[in-house]
């Protein structure tokens, strides 16, 4: 009889243990995405970070999988870039010496990384964000919704961004091969707010969606660094499962605030508005010589065109969404 009575305390006493151990690895997973972030000019192994972690090297990797989702090396490859992507639009350091201050060695490997990340070589990126010039969200709705509309019925992936806070600002999301956002997604969807989205004519496979809500700024520049602070992310459960041209799992996201442990987002969003605002004049006008899509395709093909300029700003408009 008494071992009856002493079994449910057994049972919450582990229950109590298994929480208690996994407040710790999150803590220690913490501890060493801050250590990145300061020592980001360092070489850091897994080893070197296991131990940060007080952890054996086997089980901080397979911890550091569990709770964000990527390998630590692959995480921290990408705060590297996320930081030269910073200093780069920031600073006027020299794209060399970008490339030693976040831990690199050699220029052409940083370069190579970078463009295969980001979307741009890291000269584009700055003669970019330099050269940019406003591009009105709503025309882009209004031109491309002719399209949108015309959808096949049930083809693609369609789905609702929401959040428990009121979150009224540009909002992306996109399909990629990988649960980092990183390189340019598979597909994607922009909005003027969090809402219903429609990304069409998708190719079966396995996707990992995610989006990223912002608030309106004056400084259009922070589309191009996307950081953590009033940002709000959202990632689905499971990775969305395309078959036949359908969609087998859900496609709901719920924004959160960002968190620590948050890989950074390391896409272009303006360049990615630039050729969504190109493409959908292209469809409605056509690209004659010199219409204005024609030249936005162009100038963005060479990364050096006008997409926002840094004194510009968003104006807020009364529209539902822009779908790419």
């Amino acid at each position: 009889m008494r071992s009856l009575y002493m079994q449910p305390a057994l049972s919450m006493n582990g229950s109590a243990c298994q929480a208690s151990t996994a407040a710790s690895h999150f803590k220690a997973v913490e501890r060493v995405i801050t250590a990145m972030r300061e020592r980001l000019d360092e070489p850091l192994s897994l080893e070197d970070l296991a131990s940060i972690a007080i952890i054996s090297p086997y089980h901080f990797d397979r911890i550091f999988r569990q709770t964000v989702g990527i390998p630590p090396c692959q995480f921290l490859s990408a705060l590297r870039i996320w930081s030269a992507k910073k200093l780069l639009l920031t600073t006027c350091l020299s794209v060399t010496d970008v490339c030693f201050e976040v831990g690199y060695n050699s220029l052409g490997t940083f370069i190579t990384r970078f463009t295969q990340l980001v979307g741009l070589s890291p000269r584009r990126l700055r003669r970019l964000a330099k050269e940019a010039a406003l591009i009105e969200i709503d025309q882009l709705n209004r031109i491309d919704g002719r399209e949108t509309s015309q959808s096949r019925p049930g083809s693609g992936i369609t789905g609702h961004v929401s959040g428990n806070e009121n979150i009224d600002g540009p909002t992306f999301v996109g399909l990629f091969p990988a649960p980092i956002p990183q390189g340019r997604p598979l597909a994607c969807a922009l909005l003027t707010r969090p809402g219903f989205y429609h990304i069409p004519f998708i190719e079966d496979g396995i996707y990992y969606a995610m989006a990223a809500a912002f608030p309106w700024s004056e400084y259009p520049k922070a589309l191009f660094l996307m950081e953590s602070g009033e940002m709000r992310l959202a990632t689905s459960a499971s990775p969305t499962v395309v078959k036949n041209g359908r969609v087998e799992t859900g496609s709901d996201l719920v924004l959160r605030p960002a968190q620590l442990t948050d890989p950074p987002i390391l896409v272009t969003l303006p360049l990615l508005l630039s050729e969504s605002f190109g493409a959908a004049r292209n469809r409605v006008e056509g690209p004659g010589p010199g219409s204005p899509a024609q030249s936005i395709i162009g100038e963005m093909a060479s990364s050096a065109g006008e997409g926002l300029r840094p004194d510009a700003q968003f104006e807020r408009r009364p529209v539902t969404g822009v779908q790419v």
